[in-house]
C-alpha cells in the first residue's frame, strides 16, 4: 500500500440484519477513534463520504415471526444503494472503507467492489455467513452474506454485482472461523471456498495461513475485497461486537494479517463491521477497528 493511496470512508449504520441492537452506532464510534485524522497522518488522501442513509427498526414494518429473511427488502434497498456508491468510488481509483454496521451490508460493498472486474475475496469472521433462507436458524441476513456473494441466496440479493456469483468461490477464503450452524457446516464441505478454522491458525500460525490464503484470492484476480468482523477477535481484546464468541485470535494476529494484506498491495477494498459501541468497554473495540484499518493501510512498527 502506497502513501498516495485515496482513501473514500463510507459509514453504512444498519442493524437491520442483526438480532441485536447496537451496531447501527459503529461508523460514529470508529470516526471517534480518530480514523479520518490518523490515515491522513500516515500520508493517505482521504475523502469521507458520511453516511448512507439506512432505515430504522422503530420505523420499518416488522417481518413476521417465522420470517427466513428477516427485512429482506430495506436491507436489499440498503445493498443496491451502496454497491452502486461503491462503485463508483472504486471507478474514481479511490480505496472504499466501509464501516459498519452489520455483516449484511458486505452484501452491497463487495458486490459493488466487484463491479466490472474479476476479484478474490478474503473473509476474516468467526462465523462463516454462509446460510441462507432454508439452513438459517434466526432469519438474520447477517449470517448469509458470505452465501449471497458467491450466489446462494435471495434474486434481490444474488445480483448486485452485475453478475452471480459476485466472486468464484475457488478465489473465496474464509479465515479464523469459529462457530458454525449445523446446516452451514455442511454447505461450506461442499463449496469451493478456501476455510481456515482457528484449529488451522493454532497449528500453522496467522503468518502460513494469511500468506497461502492471498495466493488463492489473488490468483487470476485483479486483487481482492476484504472484509473485516471485528467478534474475529477474542472478545477479551474486543468486547463491543455484535456477536461475541471465546477464543478468538489476538490483536497481534489480527494485526499480522493486516500487515501481510498491505504488503501483497492487492486490496481494492474493505469493509470494517459489527463494532457495537453499547456493548463496549471505553470505545476499545472502535479503536483496535481504527488501528487495524491502519495496518491494512500501511502503518508499520518500523
Amino acid at each position: 500500500m502506497t502513501s498516495e493511496t485515496r482513501v473514500a470512508i463510507l459509514g453504512v449504520p444498519i442493524d437491520l440484519g442483526a438480532g441485536r441492537r447496537g451496531v447501527d452506532m459503529g461508523p460514529s464510534a470508529i470516526r471517534y477513534a480518530g480514523l479520518s485524522r490518523r490515515l491522513h497522518d500516515l500520508g493517505h488522501h482521504v475523502v469521507d463520504f458520511g453516511n448512507l442513509t439506512t432505515p430504522m427498526v422503530e420505523t420499518t414494518p416488522l417481518p413476521p415471526p417465522d420470517s427466513r429473511l428477516r427485512y429482506l427488502e430495506p436491507i436489499a434497498e440498503v445493498c443496491q444503494r451502496l454497491a452502486e456508491l461503491v462503485s463508483d468510488i472504486a471507478a474514481q481509483a479511490m480505496l472504499p472503507l466501509i464501516l459498519g454496521g452489520d455483516h449484511s451490508l458486505a452484501i452491497g460493498s463487495a458486490s459493488g467492489s466487484a463491479r466490472g472486474r474479476r476479484l478474490g475475496l478474503i473473509w476474516i469472521d468467526a462465523h462463516a455467513d454462509f446460510n441462507d433462507e432454508t439452513t438459517t436458524p434466526s432469519g438474520n441476513v447477517h449470517g448469509m452474506p458470505l452465501a449471497v456473494l458467491t450466489g446462494r441466496g435471495h434474486p434481490l440479493l444474488t445480483g448486485l454485482a452485475g453478475k452471480t456469483p459476485a466472486f468464484d468461490p475457488a478465489r473465496v477464503v474464509l479465515i479464523a472461523v469459529r462457530d458454525l450452524d449445523p446446516l452451514e457446516r455442511e454447505a461450506l464441505r461442499t463449496s469451493a471456498i478456501t476455510v481456515f478454522t482457528m484449529h488451522e491458525i493454532d497449528r500453522r500460525g496467522m503468518a502460513a495461513v494469511m500468506e497461502q490464503a492471498l495466493t488463492i484470492a489473488t490468483r487470476g484476480t485483479q486483487g481482492f475485497h476484504l472484509s473485516f468482523d471485528l467478534d474475529v477477535v477474542d472478545p477479551r481484546e474486543a468486547p463491543g461486537v455484535g456477536t461475541p464468541v471465546s477464543g478468538g485470535i489476538s490483536a497481534r494476529e489480527a494485526h499480522l494479517a493486516m500487515e501481510l494484506i498491505a504488503e501483497s498491495g492487492a486490496l481494492r477494498s474493505l469493509d470494517i463491521v459489527e463494532v457495537n459501541p453499547i456493548l463496549d468497554e471505553r470505545n476499545a473495540t472502535a479503536e483496535l477497528a481504527v488501528e487495524l484499518a491502519l495496518s491494512t493501510l500501511g502503518k508499520r512498527i518500523l
